[in-house]
Formats: structure tokens, sequence, C-alpha cells
């Protein structure tokens, strides 16, 4: 049975992109890095389920989701914006793949950074944020999420490249062979991969060119 959950708080956090607060339910527990599948309790939505990661800490008395909404698909995440604190959600139970094991490089898409916020937040209440580090692709700088909490927690860390904009601020390009090799200090670390699929194949190939095993890789699903 899914958990019916109340929204407390519903907001836009970028151009494009929605934080929404629940209700937790009872015994109801994560990993940073953990997702569930989520739908809207009303008519016509109910099977629609989609995922979802939790952007909150696993001790906090409420969930966190942020969520990158796609008007132009007509579908769940663009009903989601019409939605107000007081309508309910359906959680299903907890999975993913992705959780913290240990310093290292996490190479974020877009909306690929959710799974990652919980773990920096969870990081940074345990003052364990050394030695990790972000790099982190978007189309424009409008499109990076939650860019001065990211900002605050790794400073110089923080490493942002931009497809679609120059600017003098951050590299322009793909994440590719190069940009890796040229931020990459330690290929012994731990590699935390999360974005679209075909960029995640490519950045894949790429640290395994750079001797980089699969084993030292975290992902929810590895070519």
């Amino acid at each position: 049975m899914p958990h019916q959950v109340k929204i407390q708080k519903i907001d836009f956090i970028t151009h494009d992109v929605l934080q929404i607060q629940t209700e937790r339910p009872t015994n109801y527990t994560f990993e940073p890095g953990q997702a569930t599948e989520v739908a809207l309790d009303k008519e016509g939505w109910r099977d629609e389920k989609r995922p979802f990661t939790f952007t909150g800490l696993p001790n906090d008395d409420f969930l966190q989701f942020t969520i990158k909404v796609y008007p132009d698909h007509n579908g769940v995440t663009d009903t989601l914006q019409t939605l107000e604190q007081g309508d309910q959600l359906l959680l299903e139970d907890v999975w993913g793949a992705i959780s913290y094991q240990g310093p290292g490089v996490f190479l974020a898409g877009g909306a690929g950074a959710t799974p990652f916020i919980a773990i920096f937040r969870h990081l940074a209440q345990q003052n364990q944020l050394e030695g990790n580090r972000l790099l982190f692709a978007n189309k424009r700088e409008k499109d990076i999420i939650m860019q001065s909490q990211f900002e605050e927690w790794l400073g110089k860390d923080f490493i942002n490249i931009l497809s679609e904009e120059e600017s003098g601020k951050y590299a322009h390009g793909f994440m590719d062979a190069e940009f890796l090799k040229e931020h990459i200090t330690d290929t012994a670390a731990k590699f935390y991969l999360c974005g679209p699929p075909p960029m995640m194949e490519s950045v894949q190939k790429d640290l395994e060119n750079l001797g980089i095993s699969k084993e030292q890789m975290v992902a929810e699903e590895l070519s």
C-alpha cells in the first residue's frame, strides 16, 4: 500500500526546479542518495508513478524532493507545479543503489545532481565534506540546481561546465575525456555517477580509459 502524505511546502528554487516538502510517514527511512516512486493523489494520476530522490536528511521529521519540471511533456512533473500546500502525494517504498562510500568525485548532469544533494547535506551535517568534488554539467547557468548551496558546501571543489552558454565564470562544452582528465586528480577515489543515460555511458567509458575500474564507480546502473 502506498503512503499518503500531505504537501507542507511547495516552491520553485530555479526557473524549472520545484522543491516539495511533505509529511513523513512513521518508520519511513532512507539513506542519502536513495529515492522512491511518487504519484499524485488525484483522479486519473494515482497510477502515474515517477522516481524522485529524497533531498532532505534521514533525521528530518519531513521529506523533501527537488524535482525538475518539463512543461512540454504534459505529464506528472508538469502537473506537480499546479499542486498546493495541503494536496496529497502517494509514496512507494524506498529504493536506490547510490549511497556514500567514501570521499570521491561526483559527476552529475542536470537533474542527476538530486541524489547528491542529500549526500552532501548529510556530509555537511557530519562535518565530512572534505575530499569530495562535484563536476556538474548543465546547459546554462540558470539551470544549475542549488548553485549557491553547492558553492557553500564545496567551494573550489564545485566545478561546472555549460554546453549552451559561454561565460567567463564556467567552462564551456561537455563533460568529455578532456574535462574529466583536467579535474580528476586522484584516480584511486570513488566516482559517483548520475545523469542522462547517454551522458553517463560516455562518462563511464572515459573514466575506464583513465584507468578507473567499475568497482570504484557508484551509480544506479553501469553499462
